[in-house]
């Protein structure tokens, strides 16, 4: 975060933490409260090592820990995270066509772990498939590696398609609504009929009409690779933006050391910062299209063989992978190292 971030930042909330000093203690000033909060996302110091480099008490450091990130989400969501529009759907739908060769895509969705000490008489509610304890912060990532929707608190214990199917987002797509443009068919397909708007997940979530997950490896034919391919071709943007996410805020390499009540407004905030920083570097995305090119065999080995029981569902998908194999979707690079040909 460059000066200028850091004081755009602070004109936004300076009002939210400011505090007034009496007769007989002066206040820590609203600048250094921001520096302080900053100081704990972007390291993963403990408040302990804060507390003795800026000389206030390790409860102090952690209460306004909490009040700034509260104050970041409040004014910085309205601006950097609003809930999308109708048109705000269809900017990102061109940008995965554009970008990520995956037509009728509002975006990429995926679940992080965010390790945290096992909270008391938490048994295993915290407990993940990882053998550690974890928060689970669920993110709807657009084309530019920003968040469209976050969900963050939950269980490390649950699965992502079960914390999704209960989200708002998750909720809100399954009552029809989010929003989202009306169908269209897919570019330059029009015999294959109007399609959904879809977004693109891994096997850990449920395939439906409106989510498009990887065919299960085993049996696979010469339109199943292709279509596993060119869906985590543009699957990659949301680990991706998690990666940028912790690089920028570092206490997301260390177990943290904070309530999940806490934690959640600490995730927020950086979420909402990450978005802010994004929208300012819009080289970030750019410069990063052609790295980390997934290769066909690092594909199949991030694919499980884990079935879905899908049938109507299953229609959409079909459509998708007649379409990536035929001359009007198909791109040139999705047979490279003879990943196209059938075994």
């Amino acid at each position: 975060m460059t000066p200028q971030q850091f004081e755009d930042v602070f004109v936004k909330i300076e009002s939210d933490i400011n505090k007034e000093s009496t007769n007989y203690r002066e206040s820590i000033t609203a600048r250094q409260r921001l520096a302080i909060c900053l100081r704990f996302l972007a390291t993963g110091d403990s408040y302990s090592t804060i507390s003795f480099s800026y000389r206030v008490g390790k409860s102090t450091v952690s209460k306004i820990v909490k009040e700034t990130c509260d104050a970041i989400w409040r004014r910085l969501q309205p601006i950097y995270m609003s809930e999308p529009t109708t048109d705000d759907w269809e900017n990102i739908e061109k940008g995965f066509s554009e970008r990520w060769n995956f037509p009728n895509c509002f975006g990429a969705l995926d679940g992080k772990h965010v390790v945290i000490t096992a909270p008391p008489a938490s048994g295993s509610t915290y407990y993940n498939y990882k053998g550690t304890f974890s928060i689970v912060l669920l993110a709807l990532v657009d084309d530019k590696y920003c968040f469209s929707v976050i969900d963050a608190g939950g269980y490390g214990s649950n699965s992502d398609g079960g914390l999704f199917k209960s989200s708002a987002l998750g909720k809100k797509l399954q009552n029809d609504t989010l929003g989202l443009p009306n169908d269209k068919p897919l570019p330059d397909a029009p015999e294959l009929g109007s399609m959904l708007y879809a977004l693109v997940a891994d096997e850990a979530f449920p395939l439906t009409t409106h989510t498009m997950r990887p065919v299960p490896v085993r049996g696979l034919n010469d339109e199943d690779r292709i279509y596993n391919y060119r869906l985590l071709y543009a699957r990659r943007i949301s680990e991706n933006a998690f990666g940028i996410l912790a690089s920028r805020w570092r206490m997301y390499h260390w177990k943290i050391p904070l309530s999940p009540e806490n934690l959640d407004s600490v995730v927020r905030a950086t979420c909402v910062l990450h978005n802010m920083l994004q929208s300012q570097n819009q080289q970030s995305y750019s410069q990063a299209v052609n790295e980390n090119e997934p290769t066909p065999n690092s594909i199949l080995r991030n694919l499980s063989h884990r079935g879905c029981h899908a049938t109507n569902d299953a229609l959409v998908r079909n459509k998708y992978k007649t379409y990536f194999s035929s001359a009007a979707g198909a791109v040139a690079w999705q047979r490279e190292y003879g990943f196209g040909r059938a075994n």
